[in-house]
């Protein structure tokens, strides 16, 4: 019985959250599904192709029907869930950075995201940027995260006052809070920002 795409994907996904993104290759999958190299080749083309179809399949089973009806409100549930579809997946963050991908999964997130800011009265350049915006906090932050090792000390930080006084003020906050906490903070931040926008948009 041959095997379908979504299964070199999913074996693919596998891998990836046993071993990590370095450890993907395409023998690594053909190993894993027990067929030869070509036969996964066939099915992907390229590593290029199925780190694409990888970071499509990670923003897979978004339910529009459970979000939130208020924009701001279904605009920081999705933020929300993309967070934690990347925490699922081992190196999920790195994945989709840089990748540039066509796919229905990929596509459905930004255009649901794009489509709350559309129809709460953002302009569409606005919309469009914001999305990106928050993307690209939340690939950062959580790749930050999956970057630092469970077994790694606590940073201990000694700032000289007259070189670093600005880091020394707030030394205390410099490393303090967990990912979650920042994150919601950075949040908060570009919430406000919209919130902001919006109000100076219904004025003009």
């Amino acid at each position: 019985m041959g095997i379908s795409r979504a299964e070199v994907v999913d074996a693919a996904v596998d891998v990836l959250d046993e071993q990590g993104l370095d450890k993907v290759t395409m023998r690594a999958v053909a190993d894993r599904l027990g067929v030869q190299h070509n036969t996964v080749r066939w099915h992907v083309e390229n590593k290029q192709r199925l780190l694409v179809l990888m970071s499509d399949a990670i923003l897979a089973g978004l339910d529009v029907t459970t979000l939130p009806t208020q924009w701001d409100d279904r605009f920081r549930a999705l933020a929300h869930w993309s967070r934690r579809a990347l925490l699922a997946h081992r190196d999920g963050a790195r994945l989709l950075s840089g990748i540039a991908t066509t796919e229905i999964n990929t596509y459905r997130l930004g255009d649901t995201m794009i489509q709350t800011l559309l129809d709460a009265g953002f302009p569409p350049r606005t919309a469009a940027w914001a999305n990106w915006t928050v993307f690209y906090l939340i690939l950062g932050i959580t790749q930050e995260q999956q970057a630092q090792s469970a077994d790694a000390p606590d940073p201990v930080l000694a700032f000289d006052d007259d070189a670093f006084p600005a880091l020394r003020k707030a030394s205390a906050y410099v490393i303090a809070g967990t990912f979650d906490e920042r994150f919601e903070f950075a949040l908060d931040m570009q919430m406000t920002a919209l919130r902001v926008e919006l109000a100076r948009t219904d004025t003009e």
